[in-house]
C-alpha cells in the first residue's frame, strides 16, 4: 500500500509542476485534448463508458501528435466563461448572417435598391492572426461583403453597400465592430 501512495504523490507532484498557462505545449495539447473530445462526443452521440475511454485516448493521441502544429490556441485568452463568450460571438453572428442574407434577398428581388459595390478599409483592434483569421472569415461569409486582403491591422473588403467617400471609421464600425467586440472576449 505504501507503493501506491508513493505513485500516486508522485503523480500529485508532477501534476502541480505542470504550468499550461506558461508552457505552450502542455496548453495546446490540454486544449485540443478537451475539443477533440468534445467533437468524438458530439459525433459519436452515446454516453457509453466505452465510447468516453476511446474518445479520451484517440483526443489524447491525436493532440499529442498535432499539439505542435496548434499555435494559434496561444492566442486564446482562457477563462471559465470563454464558452459563454464564444457562444455570444455565434448568437451575433447568425444573426448578422440573417440579416444580411434578407438584405441581400430584397437587393435581388428589387432592382430599385441600390447597388453601390467598393473596396473599403476596415481597421481591426484584434492583434493575433487567429483573430483576424476570424473576423475576416466572418465578414467574407456574411453576405455583402467579401475580405480581399488582410495588411497589419487593416482587412480590405469587398462591400456591396457602400457610400460614395467612406470614411475608416463608418466602414470599420458599419462591418466589423459587432464581430470584433464579441471576439475580443476571447482572442487577443
Amino acid at each position: 500500500m505504501p507503493r501506491f501512495r508513493r505513485f500516486f504523490h508522485g503523480l500529485k507532484e508532477q501534476y502541480r509542476k505542470i504550468d499550461i498557462k506558461n508552457e505552450p505545449r502542455q496548453r495546446r495539447f490540454v486544449v485540443a485534448t478537451l475539443v477533440l473530445f468534445i467533437v468524438w462526443l458530439l459525433l459519436v452521440g452515446t454516453l457509453s463508458w466505452s465510447e468516453i475511454v476511446v474518445g479520451i485516448v484517440v483526443a489524447a493521441f491525436t493532440a499529442f501528435l498535432s499539439s505542435n502544429h496548434l499555435a494559434f490556441i496561444d492566442n486564446l485568452k482562457f477563462k471559465w466563461a470563454m464558452p459563454l463568450h464564444v457562444l455570444r460571438y455565434l448568437q451575433v453572428f447568425v444573426v448578422a448572417l440573417l440579416r444580411a442574407n434578407i438584405d441581400m434577398a430584397r437587393r435581388v428581388l428589387s432592382p430599385r435598391l441600390p447597388i453601390n459595390p467598393a473596396l473599403v478599409e476596415v481597421q481591426t483592434q484584434l492583434k493575433s492572426p487567429l483573430g483576424k483569421l476570424i473576423l475576416a472569415n466572418s465578414i467574407t461569409l456574411t453576405p455583402g461583403t467579401l475580405t480581399v486582403d488582410v495588411v497589419g491591422d487593416h482587412l480590405q473588403v469587398h462591400w456591396i453597400d457602400s457610400t460614395p467617400g467612406v470614411d475608416l471609421e463608418h466602414a470599420t464600425v458599419a462591418i466589423a465592430e459587432s464581430f470584433e467586440r464579441h471576439l475580443q472576449e476571447f482572442i487577443e
